[in-house]
C-alpha cells in the first residue's frame, strides 16, 4: 500500500512537470524570414524546441518590408485583419499574415501595417538613420499581437518576448490587459541579448503608450526621453522571469535584472531542457 502510494505520488509529480503548456513567442526577428543573427535564430529555435516537447505554441513577428512574401509564402488572414489601432491619436489598420517555416511545424503570424512595417526595414532606414517613430512601431506591434491572440480565443500560460520590438508587451500584460481572460494568468519571460542600440524613442513615447490602465504616471520612474536601456528596464520591471540569451549580454540590463526578485535563467549552450524547467518554475500549475 505504501509502495503504491509512493509510485502514484511520483507519477503524478512527474506528469505535472511534463504537462503541456501554451507558450506565446513574441519575436522581433525569426530566421529564415530575416538574415541569421543570434536573435533571429533563437526566434526560430525556441518555438521549434518547445513544440517538439509537446507544448502548444503560437509565434509572432513584425512583417518587415525586407521580407519577401512570395518566397516566404505569406498570405493574409482575412478573419484576423481589419481592426484599427489608435496610436498617438491616429488610426492604423492592422493586417495579419501567416506562413509556416519550411522543414518545421512552426507557424508564424506576422503583424503588418503600411505605415510602420511593410514599406520599411527594421530599426533604421537604408541610410542607417533611426526611424523617428520606432516607439510607436513597438506599441503598434505589441497591441497588434495581443489583440490577435484574443481573436484566436487562445489563452497562453507563458508569454516569451525577444527583441526591443516586444519590450512593451510585459507592461501591457500587467496593466492594460490584466483583466482580459486571455492574459489574466499568463506569466511573462523576457530574453536579454548583447546588442545595445543607440536608439532614442522620443519624448512622446510615454504618452503614446497610454491605453486603458497603462497610464503615463506608471512610467514616472523612467526618464522622459526613452532610450534602449530604459526600454529594456521597462520589460524587466514587468516580467516574471529573465532569460540570458547570449554568453555576453548588455551589462546594464543584466545588473538591473539581478536587483529584481524574479528568476533568471543563465546562459547555456544546450538551453532547451533548462528553458523547459524554467517555464515550470515560473508557471508550476500545469
Amino acid at each position: 500500500m505504501v509502495l503504491c502510494m509512493f509510485f502514484c505520488t511520483f507519477a503524478s509529480v512527474n506528469l505535472r512537470s511534463m504537462a503541456k503548456k501554451k507558450i506565446l513567442f513574441i519575436n522581433q526577428e525569426i530566421s529564415p524570414y530575416v538574415p541569421d543573427t543570434s536573435l533571429s535564430v533563437l526566434g526560430r529555435e525556441l518555438p521549434k524546441a518547445m513544440q517538439e516537447r509537446d507544448h502548444e505554441i503560437r509565434t509572432f513577428m513584425p512583417k518587415w518590408g525586407t521580407i519577401n512574401e512570395r518566397r516566404g509564402q505569406l498570405h493574409e488572414v482575412i478573419r484576423l485583419s481589419g481592426m484599427n489601432l489608435i496610436i498617438n491619436d491616429t488610426d492604423h489598420p492592422l493586417i495579419i499574415k501567416v506562413a509556416s517555416i519550411v522543414g518545421t511545424r512552426v507557424q508564424v503570424y506576422f503583424i503588418d501595417n503600411d505605415d510602420y512595417f511593410s514599406k520599411r526595414q527594421m530599426t533604421t532606414d537604408e541610410h542607417g538613420v533611426d526611424y523617428s517613430d520606432n516607439g510607436e512601431r513597438a506599441i503598434f506591434f505589441a497591441r497588434g499581437v495581443l489583440e490577435t491572440v484574443k481573436k484566436l480565443r487562445w489563452v497562453p500560460d507563458i508569454i516569451h518576448c525577444q527583441g526591443w520590438m516586444s519590450a512593451v508587451i510585459p507592461f501591457y500584460i500587467k496593466t492594460a490587459y490584466k483583466e482580459e481572460p486571455s492574459f489574466a494568468d499568463a506569466k511573462v519571460v523576457t530574453s536579454l541579448f548583447t546588442k545595445n542600440l543607440n536608439m532614442d524613442l522620443g519624448t512622446d513615447f510615454k504618452q503614446s503608450l497610454e491605453y486603458r490602465d497603462a497610464k503615463p504616471e506608471l512610467l514616472s520612474a523612467y526618464n522622459d526621453s526613452f532610450d534602449f536601456d530604459a526600454l529594456g528596464k521597462l520589460a524587466i520591471d514587468y516580467s516574471d522571469g529573465i532569460m540570458i540569451a547570449q554568453e555576453e549580454v548588455n551589462p546594464v540590463l543584466t545588473d538591473y535584472a539581478k536587483t529584481k526578485e524574479v528568476p533568471i535563467l543563465p546562459f547555456a549552450e544546450n538551453w532547451a531542457d533548462g528553458l523547459d524547467e524554467f517555464y515550470d518554475k515560473i508557471y508550476p500549475d500545469k
